[in-house]
């Protein structure tokens, strides 16, 4: 067993498996996955697991170069700002939601939380470490 980091094997391995800009998406409950995109469905309830769980998580095991969000999501000042502070040295770029869900068919997976605020959602384009 792991000591310490990520214990879910699968998301492990899509960490494992990242190259320079591959995008993982982190989903509120609502977010629909494209069909060929793999889901890991974390979901057990409303709020459970809640979105920045499962971001400040991936934080700690992935280099993130830039984040896409849907421009709505300033509707959900919570979030915003919570993740503006969380990723103020990476690069936001900002897109409506539905070219949002267009993009998330690039993922090399979707990750569905608990989430249930509105736009909870973001796309995480991995980095390098050198």
């Amino acid at each position: 067993m792991k000591r310490r980091g990520m214990l879910n094997s699968h998301i492990s391995k899509i960490l494992a498996d990242l190259g320079h800009t591959d995008q993982i998406v982190i989903a509120d409950a609502g977010l629909p996955v494209p069909a060929g995109v793999p889901k890991i469905d974390l979901a057990l309830r409303p709020g459970l697991p809640a979105f920045r769980d499962v971001v400040s998580e991936l934080l700690q095991e992935m280099v993130v170069e830039r984040v896409t969000l849907a421009n709505e999501i300033e509707g959900n000042q919570k979030v915003h700002d919570w993740l503006k502070q969380e990723l103020q040295e990476t690069e936001r770029n900002y897109v409506d939601h539905e070219a949002f869900k267009e993009q998330t068919r690039q993922a090399k997976v979707v990750i569905r939380t608990g989430e249930t605020t509105p736009y909870a959602n973001c796309i995480l384009h991995s980095g390098v470490i050198f």
